[in-house]
Parts: structure tokens; sequence; C-alpha cells
């Protein structure tokens, strides 16, 4: 036999003797599709799920959209308990309820990462990706400023109460500070239509006059946008959303003077978690930390850049 072929025989001994590679299982929690961003996210992370698991075989994805916290705690109870994860992607339907369960699957020895909406108390994730929510509100609060340059009463619509909404009111409070632009009112959307749509009708039957409104995010700028529209006020110059919603992308884009610009937080940063979360899995590349994403300001000079046409949102 020659030197080659018993090369060869060895090599196949060798690799028949060494026992099948155990599965890394990856668990993916986020929020159900109860808004277009979420809708958004959803359909990024299931096709990313997709592409990673036909790109590495010994890797198993298990996704759970959860509808509310308490169904959130359950999914990932359950996937510690049943299909014993080796990682977890979670961006927390709400910070506070979250935080205990979460902390609970890092103690365990599994690898977190923290999408979006961080958790209540630091450090307990490996790798947290978000988009750049103080900048989001900064970008939001410099634009108003541009817009309306000797100053005005506006309107504001919280999101859900996380911490992401504070770092963006913050960033905008920041922003708009000395500006002469005040703030009537301020409260929370919930990133949600009907829920903006009756916040709006309340501010617009507390005061006469309301120059401007930041909704920051697109899902309620609809909501405010109907209420408007369905009271017949006409003193509103414009709307300011965010997220970059493709119906809201193409306004700006179409000269939509109601809606000038959008400023970007995108949907599809969950792939980016779930495929970083993997690298760490598949490959030496060092991958814990903090990965910002940039809030960019869309406007109708770049706004084909960022209209997504497939997407959902």
């Amino acid at each position: 036999m020659g030197m080659k072929h018993l090369l060869g025989a060895v090599t196949l001994a060798a690799i028949a003797a060494v026992p099948a590679a155990a599965q890394t299982v990856i668990g993916v929690s986020i929020p159900a599709a109860t808004h277009g961003w979420a809708g958004g996210m959803n359909f990024h992370a299931q096709e990313a799920v997709d592409r990673l698991e036909a790109t590495y075989p010994e890797l198993d994805f298990v996704l759970a959209t959860a509808s509310d916290p308490a169904k959130q705690v359950n999914d990932i109870e359950d996937m510690v308990a049943t299909r014993n994860i080796s990682a977890l992607v979670v961006l927390p339907f709400e910070s506070e309820p979250l935080t205990g369960p979460v902390k609970g699957v890092a103690d365990s020895g599994a690898w977190v990462t923290v999408v979006d909406r961080g958790l209540s108390e630091e450090g307990i994730e490996d790798l947290y990706v978000a988009g750049d929510n103080p900048g989001f509100g900064v970008t939001s609060g410099e634009y108003m400023v541009s817009k309306m340059p000797d100053g005005g009463n506006i309107v504001v619509l919280r999101g859900i109460p996380t911490t992401i909404d504070n770092e963006r009111v913050e960033g905008f409070q920041s922003a708009i500070e000395g500006s002469g632009i005040e703030i009537l009112a301020m409260e929370h959307g919930n990133w949600n239509r009907d829920d903006s749509f009756t916040v709006m009708q309340d501010f617009l039957s507390k005061y006469p006059q309301i120059d401007a409104v930041w909704a920051s995010d697109d899902d309620m700028a609809i909501g405010v946008l109907a209420a408007i529209e369905a009271a017949g006020r006409d003193d509103i110059q414009f709307v300011l959303g965010g997220a970059g919603m493709k119906e809201m992308v193409a306004r700006v884009r179409d000269g939509d003077t109601m809606i000038p610009a959008d400023v970007t937080y995108p949907p599809s940063m969950i792939a980016t978690a779930i495929e970083l979360t993997a690298l760490n899995f598949v490959s030496t590349a060092p991958v814990s930390g903090d990965f910002i994403i940039g809030s960019v300001l869309i406007t109708p000079e770049n706004a084909d850049k960022f209209y997504y046409p497939d997407s959902p949102f």
C-alpha cells in the first residue's frame, strides 16, 4: 500500500471515530408583529434564521414571538428547559419584566444578546445591538430646529415606556434646548397607530395652536395624521416620525409637505444581532460589546436609498 493510500485510510478512520458534533441551539425571542416596525423585524429575523441555518448546519435556531411580556418570559423559560439553548437573542417587549428572566439565562452560562430595548440592569448581556437612540432623538430635534428657525409650539408622542424611549426623548430635548421650540405636552402613544390617534385627538382638543408634531415613530405618525385630518386642523405645519417605514419614505421622496423628512431606525438590526451571535459560535472573531447602528436623516435627496419595496415595513 503506497504512503498516500495509507494516509487516506488513517484519516478516514480518524474521521469515523469522531462523534457527530452536538448542535448549538440559539434561541431568538422577539415581540410579535403588533405594529409595522415589529412586522419588519419579524420579516428580517426569519430571513436571517433561514439563511444562517442553511450556511451553518451545526447551528439550530428556535424563534418565538410574543404578544406581551408574560408570554415572552414563558417562551424564554421554555427555550432553556426544553431546548437547552447555548445562546439567547432577545428584543425585550418591555425592559423591566424581562430583566430577571434574561439574567437567569446569562447566569446559566448561555451567551446573551440584547437588541434594541435594553434591560433595566446593566452588564447582563454579552452583546448589545441597537440603533443610536440618543442620536435618533438628537437628529430629530436638530431637524425640528432647522424647520422652525423662529421656534413654535409642538406636541410629542412617546413610545412604550423603555430605556430607549427615555434616551430618544432626552436626545430630542437636548437638541431643541434654547431654540424657542416649546413642548406643550408629551404622552405615550406606545408605537401604536390607534393609541396615537387617541393621544393626538386629546392634544387637538386641548391646544388651539400646534405648529408641529414630533411623533418619533412612523406608526405613531400615521395615527397623528389621521387625527389631524379628522379634526380638519390646518395649523400643523408638519409631522416628524421615524424608523423608515416604506410608505413614509415614499412620502418624503415625493415631496409631501406634511412628511418632509424621516429618521432611520432599521428593524433589520435584529438580523445584525442574530448574525453576530452566530459568529460567536462558528468563528474566532470577537463579537462581545456594543454594536450601535447610526440614525440618518431621510430627505427627498436621499430617500431612494432607504426605500425597501419588498419589506412589510
